[in-house]
């Protein structure tokens, strides 16, 4: 059992590519534009176009696609459920027939609109695990405060927002490399966690969770305590060593964005099907 295999958040992979080199606010604003183009995508026509740019984009990074299957595995019981649910229970009792089971009626257009939702989730996993491979911890920081700047003038700390932000995800290989040992050691001394029912699992969990959460705030502590030595004081008058600046690799990338998403949402704004 390897956890962090199977986990793209917060996983870097450093590569000299043309999308490494992106500034982060470019890649931030491109993922949100794809998150929201894949929410109203209507048709398969659309969604295959975009899974084509997102593989083509996987390699002009120089990741191997097979971090892209990977970072599906931790989510395919939830990719299972909700086929399941959508094919079963999504309300659609019009159409093809294809199969009777007792009480539940498996329809053309329900099995449609299952593998659409699943899509739907497959390519949301996707895009945010480019973005991750391919943005730094410190990139993203930085990124996202410089875009959450202006809402200084409200009050909203931008800084320790984004700081925040940029902790959580890297504890997250962390933490992911804590469980794993906790698990191992549980195992070595004779703990079960794949039998039984599900209340029993659920109990054979607590080995797991208590030295988890001890660790978590062992580590929030060590840290807070090097942030004070280290006399942090937040982001008031703080210095960069690498400023962020825009350059016509961000307006490439910008237009392409812009033009693929007109491409798959074209049929909505014309109400084709």
């Amino acid at each position: 059992m390897e956890l962090v295999r199977y986990v793209a958040i917060g996983q870097y992979l450093p590569r000299d590519s043309v999308v490494h080199r992106l500034d982060p606010r470019t890649k931030i604003g491109v993922t949100t534009l794809a998150m929201v183009a894949i929410f109203i995508i209507p048709n398969f026509s659309g969604y295959g176009l975009l899974a084509a740019l997102l593989l083509g984009l996987f390699v002009l990074a120089q990741i191997p696609l097979g971090y892209a299957a990977r970072s599906l595995r931790p989510i395919l019981f939830l990719l299972l459920l909700t086929f399941v649910l959508n094919l079963f229970f999504s309300g659609v009792r019009d159409g093809t027939v294809l199969l009777r089971l007792g009480p539940l009626v498996i329809t053309a257009e329900g099995l449609r609109r299952a593998a659409f939702i699943g899509l739907r989730l497959i390519l949301l996993v996707v895009a945010t695990s480019l973005f991750t491979y391919t943005t730094s911890p410190m990139a993203l920081t930085d990124g996202m405060e410089r875009l959450l700047r202006p809402l200084r003038r409200i009050g909203v700390p931008g800084h320790e927002l984004a700081m925040m932000m940029s902790i959580a995800l890297r504890f997250i290989p962390t933490l992911l490399e804590e469980t794993e040992r906790i698990i191992k050691a549980q195992m070595a001394r004779g703990a079960e966690f794949q039998r039984g029912g599900l209340l029993q699992r659920a109990r054979a969990l607590l080995p797991i969770l208590v030295p988890l959460f001890v660790s978590a705030f062992r580590r929030a502590d060590e840290l807070a305590l090097a942030m004070e030595a280290r006399a942090y004081r937040g982001g008031e008058g703080r210095t960069r060593m690498r400023e962020l600046a825009f350059t016509w690799e961000d307006g490439v990338a910008w237009a392409v964005a812009l033009a693929a998403a007109a491409v798959v949402l074209a049929p909505r704004w014309l109400g084709l099907p």
